[in-house]
Order: C-alpha cells, then structure tokens, then sequence
C-alpha cells in the first residue's frame, strides 16, 4: 500500500475513545503539578535537614512514574479507538491486482541487443512476475501483426508456463506490431473481471500510430510497459506516454517489483471501497509498545504502589498448559502461527498450523484442496461457513453442490447480498452446462478453453456428440479441441494453428 493510499484511508472505527486522551493529559498535568508542590516545599528546608530528610536522587529524574502511566494509558486508548487503513482480506479473492500481460512477438523482438534476446528476456521477466505475484490472476495475450488471447485468466502460473514457452515469431500469422488490437483484446479480457485491473505490454517500442488507443479513456485498467531494450535506447511513442507507466529493463528483478507495486495501487484502493468486507481493526499493534513501557516499572524507583497489587492478582490466576514443541511455541499460538504462514502464503502449512476451524477451512481453499475445504466449511453452521463451502464446491466443479451450499448460507442470513450473488452465479452456470449438453454443444464456438471443462450434468441432458472433420477452405486447420487431444503436439504447433486459425476467421 502506497503512502498516499494509507493516509486516505486511515481512520479509527470507534473515535469516541479518543475522548479519553486529553482526560488521561488532564490527570497527567495534576499528578505532575502535585509532584512539583512537593519538591518546592521540600527546597525551603535548610540544605543540611533537606539532605538528611529526602530520599532517592538528590536530582529530580526527568521520566517519573505517572509519565510512564499516561503514555501506556495513551496508547490503550488509541488502541481502543480502533485505528484502520486496510478492509480485512477476503480469503476467496487475491490480494494482487488481475493483470493481462501482453507480449508482443514481432521480429523485432528477435534482436539480441539483450541477451540472450529481446523475447527470451521478455519471457524471462514475465515469469519472474508471476513469481512475484504468487497466486494473482493472470492472462497471457501475444500480439504481431494481429492479436490472440493466449491463456485466459488462471491463478496457476503453470498453466500460462508452457504456452509461453511455446512463443516465437513462427506462431505469429500476421508479420507487424499492432498494439492498438492488442490493447483492444486485453481491455475485453480485463473487463471481465470485477473492480481496477492491470494491462503489462512486453515490448520494445510504440509506434507513433498506436498512441491514439493508448492516450483514450483507458480508467477500467492501468495500463503499464516494460520496455525490452537496451538501457537508453529509444522506445519510439513510449517517450510521450507520460501519464502511463513505463519501466526500463533492469538485470535484477527491481524493475518487475517496481511494476507490481504500481499495478497494485489502483487495486487495492478499489477494494477499500468494497463495504462487503470489514476494516482490519489494527489496535493491537498498540499493545506492544504498551506493553514495552509497562516493563519500565520494574526498574528501581519506578514501579507504583499498585503495580505490586496488579502483578501479585496474575500470579494467583490459574496457569494454562503449555506447549513447547518449538522455539515458534514459546510466543505464538498455533492460530498466530498460522496465520504468519498464511499471510506468506504457505498455504499448505497454515491449513496444518490452524486450530480454528474457520482459518483451516481458508486455508486448504487457497492451497487447492477444494474437496477437503468444502468438508471443513460444511461442519461449521455460520453464512460465512455455507458460502465458503460454496466455493470450494464450484472450484471443485460440482456446481449443484455449490447452489445448495448458497441456498444454505441464506437460509441462515437471508440478507447476505455476497450469497445471494454467488447464488444467482451458480445457478446460471448449472443451466449452462445442462443447456449445453442438452444441445451437444462441445463449448468450442462459446470460449470454453482447456481450463474450463465441467463435468456437472446432474440431469443428465443431452446427448454424446461426434465431431465431423472441416470441409471448408480451413480443413488443413485442427480445431481446439483436436489439438489437445494430440498429445505429441508441443505448445508452440498448437498456437501456430490455433492463431492461424483465428486470424482466417476474424476472431481473436
């Protein structure tokens, strides 16, 4: 989160405990004022009974007990205030922003003025920013003379791993650099999916006829570059773009770090604005310098009366069993354990960290383990609990599942809008694949790509479908589907037929 984003976001949910700071100053100010009528009197005794009756520092210590008190006393009610600048993260949506990475594979791309060359490189870097993203959705489009859609939206970097491998000038039909159709492809895929997303172009230079698609009203995504040339040399348009983001090729990954940072602002300042998700209460990071200045009275001379009253009531409080399993054990529980490994997205290892179900619950979503989630979500009797099953259910492929996990969730809070959305989504994609089975549509002519197969055909509509091979001036072209069941076919072969086949039909 960016400075400028945190300031505006920063607000405390319950202010009226803010009243108590200046009656904590107020308390302050007359203990202290106290302290000094006594040192005044103290000073009009002669100097040889003055030393013989005061005890302690024959100086005044600059830090006195109650200063101590206030602070911590401060610091509890800012605590209690309820300071926030994030809404608490939603663990069925990432994080990280839905990018569209173009790629442009032109011939010039084959210049080896970057090493080993320009597209090598460009492939290079966009692996290392799915690294980086770890978990974020993401879509691969590749773009020459014309522009194809190369991976769909995916979470899972191996799927887009192969296809981009598989890349080169040789699958290209048209000869060009037409970034305007690619920009007009990525923004109808970056449309798809819901609140601020992220156009990456991979490429060396704009052209100039180009810069009239990119300088139009572009608000639904950000759009960056990240220029694959040497350093200092010219990116054609790219030096007008001013108010777009263009980053320089670096050898490291800071210029793929410096990108995602960019790419996330919009997005994150789009989920602020999401009410369906409460704000991430941060009062207890208060509790640590609280608790840091409540240690100070166990110095000499600092402690107060009632601190002894106050430690002498915890040592009489029963002792809970403890566990020393690991050096972790000693200072966090097994749900803050957790949760640290989750926040790294260790998933895996937060699901078997977790003792709450819940988190557990989230946990194995996010690892994959949709089958088993929807077991963990399916045992706890909550809105939240039904919808997350709900999730599970739909990854899972098992829509109906899903539609009855939802209907769940509303019937115990019937005003859930995130339910009855999700319901309302569910539901149509049930008609969709009964309809389409009904009417043996193999999902080719519909944009149901290799990711998204379903299996779900409860009532069973439909029949089996044989495909005919093509009669028409395209016979020497495999459709989609045959391809994929070619499995000696490598990625490149496919999307140099796929691409050819797109580009003699007019579709992208």
């Amino acid at each position: 989160m960016t400075f400028a984003l945190f300031v505006e976001a920063f607000h405390f949910l319950r202010p009226l405990w803010l009243i108590a700071i200046p009656l904590i100053g107020l308390l302050w100010f007359l203990a202290r004022r106290g302290q000094h009528q006594d040192a005044s009197l103290a000073a009009q005794l002669p100097p040889h009974l003055r030393a013989a009756l005061t005890v302690g520092h024959h100086h005044r210590r600059r830090l006195q007990p109650i200063d101590v008190v206030a602070m911590a006393m401060i610091c509890a009610a800012l605590g209690a205030a309820g300071p926030t600048w994030s809404r608490v993260p939603n663990p069925f949506v990432s994080q990280t922003a839905p990018l569209v990475i173009v790629l442009e594979v032109s011939t010039a791309m084959e210049n080896t003025d970057v090493a080993p060359s320009r597209l090598e490189r460009a492939k290079h870097k966009i692996r290392d920013l799915m690294t980086e993203r770890a978990g974020g959705r993401t879509a691969l489009v590749a773009y020459a003379g014309t522009a194809h859609r190369v991976v769909p939206y995916t979470e899972d970097p191996a799927v887009i791993t192969p296809y981009l491998e598989g890349l080169s000038t040789d699958t290209m039909p048209v000869t060009g650099n037409n970034a305007s159709d690619a920009l007009a492809l990525a923004q109808s895929i970056a449309a798809t999916t819901e609140g601020a997303s992220g156009i990456l172009f991979v490429l060396p230079l704009l052209d100039q006829a180009d810069v009239a698609a990119f300088t139009a009203d572009n608000a639904a995504a950000q759009i960056a570059f990240l220029k694959v040339a040497p350093a200092g040399a010219g990116g054609g348009a790219l030096e007008g773009l001013n108010t777009l983001i263009t980053q320089e090729l670096t050898a490291d990954t800071s210029d793929i770090r410096a990108l995602n940072r960019q790419l996330n602002a919009a997005y994150q300042a789009s989920l602020l604005q999401d009410d369906r998700q409460q704000w991430d209460d941060r009062g207890w990071l208060l509790a640590w310098p609280m608790a840091l200045l409540i240690l100070l009275w166990f110095r000499r001379g600092m402690t107060l009366r009632w601190a002894a009253y106050v430690l002498a009531a915890g040592l009489m409080m029963p002792a809970q069993p403890s566990r020393a399993d690991g050096i972790a054990d000693w200072f966090f529980t097994p749900d803050q354990q957790g949760q640290i490994a989750y926040n790294r997205k260790k998933f895996t290892e937060a699901a078997d960290l977790f003792v709450d179900p819940m988190w557990h619950a989230y946990a194995q979503y996010r690892d994959g383990q949709y089958e088993a989630a929807a077991q963990s979500f399916a045992r706890i009797d909550t809105a939240d609990a039904a919808i997350g099953e709900g999730m599970a259910q739909i990854k899972n492929r098992s829509y109906r599942d899903g539609v009855r996990a939802f209907e769940r969730a509303l019937e115990i809070d019937p005003e859930n809008t995130i339910a009855q959305h999700n319901l309302e989504v569910a539901k149509i994609i049930v008609d969709y694949v009964e309809t389409a089975r009904e009417q043996s549509d193999t999902g080719e002519d519909s944009g149901i790509g290799a990711d998204e197969v379903v299996f779900d055909n409860e009532a069973a509509k439909g029949v089996d479908t044989e495909i005919e091979p093509p009669t028409d001036e395209a016979a020497a072209l495999l459709t989609t589907e045959q391809w994929m069941n070619t499995v000696d076919t490598s990625a490149g072969d496919f999307l140099r037929q796929r691409f050819a086949l797109e580009a003699a039909q007019g579709t992208p």
